[in-house]
């Protein structure tokens, strides 16, 4: 068989002895190593510090002396191919600004191509690009050109990460149509996972690779990519697609009469974005992003600036007062560090619990609570961050972080409920531009209105209540654009004959035809198999939430 053969979607349908479950390990395979993309900041301070002269202190920046953003940004086009100055953080943070805007335009790009190559070849694909742009990032760190690693990781791992993000959603939604939400919750938790598995492991091994002249970053790159390349492929050749007509034993699709938010027929993906539903589902994910993602970018110095030294026991102290003492701002810089991790680990909490709560609540009431509650919440903390209440501050942005995570996860399940199922992954991929677009939004407006409050002299403990009444405003926005949310009208459906053309395109096999594969797929299913699937990834998932457990404990010391 030839290897382009292996990978065509034809190979990958399975038989009817396959067990479903080995499909989700297949998924957080991909996602647990491509959501390394919201740990990459733990390179920031090594790279930025990576040249240093001859009397071992670290060179003077590309943008050295620049206040305005004009100078700011003269500075990185500098930076991009200087050798002689070191990077800023404003310059390293464009590859986390590209990662996201090449996801959400990669997986509209190639959303249909998905659809018919089959979720196999999406992630070979995906893991080519990921671990590929990794090892161009590690090459332009040994050369110290900042162009390579945007290049890279940036442009050419920003779509490893929109192929790898959208290549299970529709294969899992069509392996659990009776549990949608649970099964894209359990792969998309991976992606929220990633971070806490890589970031531990790139900081340990920079710590190994370092050397008095170098911080070790590009070796760690390097190993990376081959740790990443291995779980990636694995996970992608474990890809199998049910086929047409396959259902869960004992399951019935639930009647148009009993929930006529489901669809009973599919829209095609060149007129999904024709409907109105498309563009409010578009509103609905673009505003809880946006009111999510400014905030927990900020997470730790907002704790810090809002508490200051109440953080530390110390309730007479501002904020002020820390950063003149180097170790006293340290210890409220670990507490900050300990909200981040707790706020990562209701993160991914809520991408399984919330996406799986949506099968028995449905979608658009799961929205409407993520809206109304996280408006109450952004209120609550404004008035707590005044009360000097920490646990109830704490407490509302653990919650508003899962339904972050839950928005993301209970998104994919909403489109095959209003599209049906034929072209969901690509429709997601076109939707994931709302995310893209809120990944400028939010940050830009949190960090604007910040930035000009404290050029106003606004005390330190007072800057984050207004910006927390501008992201609630968002999530009205947000509320009613899914409460204007109806079923998808009759005339955008497809009809029989163009239902069963696009399946022969899709080259999709019906039950009789797969029933030939039965014996392979049960040889492949066993019970061993299924366990040691489980195992490869939920150890380092477990190993990622031991070690944000442990950092998230300074908090109740």
């Amino acid at each position: 068989m030839a290897f382009a053969d292996l990978l065509s979607k034809g190979h990958t349908i399975a038989g009817p002895g396959f067990k479903r479950w080995l499909v989700p390990p297949a998924a957080l395979a991909i996602h647990l190593c491509i959501g390394m993309a919201y740990g990459f900041s733990v390179f920031w301070k090594p790279l930025g510090n990576a040249l240093v002269g001859d009397d071992g202190a670290p060179l003077a920046s590309c943008a050295a002396g620049a206040v305005h953003f004009g100078d700011k940004l003269s500075g990185t086009f500098r930076a991009l191919f200087a050798t002689d100055c070191n990077w800023t953080q404003f310059d390293l943070g464009w590859m986390y600004t590209l990662f996201f805007v090449l996801l959400g335009c990669s997986a509209a790009v190639w959303g249909g191509w998905l659809e018919r190559a089959g979720p196999r070849k999406a992630g070979f694909v995906s893991a080519i690009c990921w671990c590929g742009g990794l090892l161009i990032s590690a090459f332009g760190v040994y050369q110290h050109q900042l162009w390579l690693l945007w290049l890279g990781s940036g442009v050419i791992g920003g779509i490893g990460l929109g192929l790898g993000y959208i290549s299970p959603v529709s294969t899992l939604i069509k392996w659990f149509p009776d549990r949608r939400g649970m099964a894209t919750g359990m792969a998309i938790m991976g992606f929220g996972g990633g971070a806490m598995i890589g970031s531990p492991l790139a900081t340990y091994l920079m710590a190994k690779f370092a050397t008095p002249g170098d911080p070790g970053v590009w070796q760690t790159f390097v190993v990376l990519a081959l740790i990443y390349a291995v779980f990636m492929l694995c996970g992608a050749f474990a890809y199998r697609v049910p086929a047409t007509g396959w259902k869960p034993e004992g399951w019935e699709p639930p009647q148009a009469a009993s929930n006529a938010m489901i669809a009973q027929h599919h829209v095609h993906l060149k007129n999904a974005h024709k409907t109105p539903q498309f563009w409010l589902l578009w509103i609905v994910l673009c505003m809880n992003v946006s009111a999510g993602i400014g905030i927990i970018g900020a997470a730790s110095p907002m704790l810090q600036e809002t508490f200051g030294g109440a953080l530390i026991g110390q309730a007479d102290l501002g904020f002020a007062d820390l950063k003149l003492d180097k170790t006293l701002l340290a210890a409220a810089v670990a507490i900050g560090a300990g909200f981040v991790g707790l706020i990562s680990l209701f993160n991914i909490g809520g991408r399984f619990i919330w996406a799986s709560s949506s099968d028995r609540l449905g979608r658009q009431p799961t929205y409407v609570i993520f809206f109304v509650l996280g408006i109450a919440l952004y209120v609550l903390a404004s008035a707590a961050a005044g009360w000097k209440s920490l646990p109830i501050f704490v407490a509302c942005f653990c919650v508003i972080a899962s339904m972050y995570g839950g928005g993301f996860a209970t998104i994919p399940a909403y489109l095959a409920d209003m599209f049906g199922t034929q072209f969901v992954g690509a429709i997601h991929g076109r939707l994931l531009t709302a995310w893209s677009t809120a990944g400028i939004l939010g940050p830009v407006v949190v960090n604007y209105m910040h930035d000009i409050r404290l050029e106003e002299k606004i005390p330190f403990d007072q800057i984050y209540g207004p910006i927390f009444y501008v992201l609630a405003a968002m999530l009205v926005l947000g509320l009613i654009a899914n409460l204007l949310i109806r079923p998808v009208a009759d005339h955008y459906f497809m009809s029989p004959e163009e239902l069963a053309h696009e399946k022969q395109l899709a080259h999709e096999k019906s039950l009789a035809a797969s029933a030939s594969d039965d014996e392979v797929d049960k040889n492949r299913s066993t019970n061993t198999g299924l366990t040691l699937a489980w195992l490869a990834v939920g150890l380092p998932l477990a190993y990622g939430i031991w070690v944000t457990l442990q950092k998230s404990a300074v908090l109740f010391k």
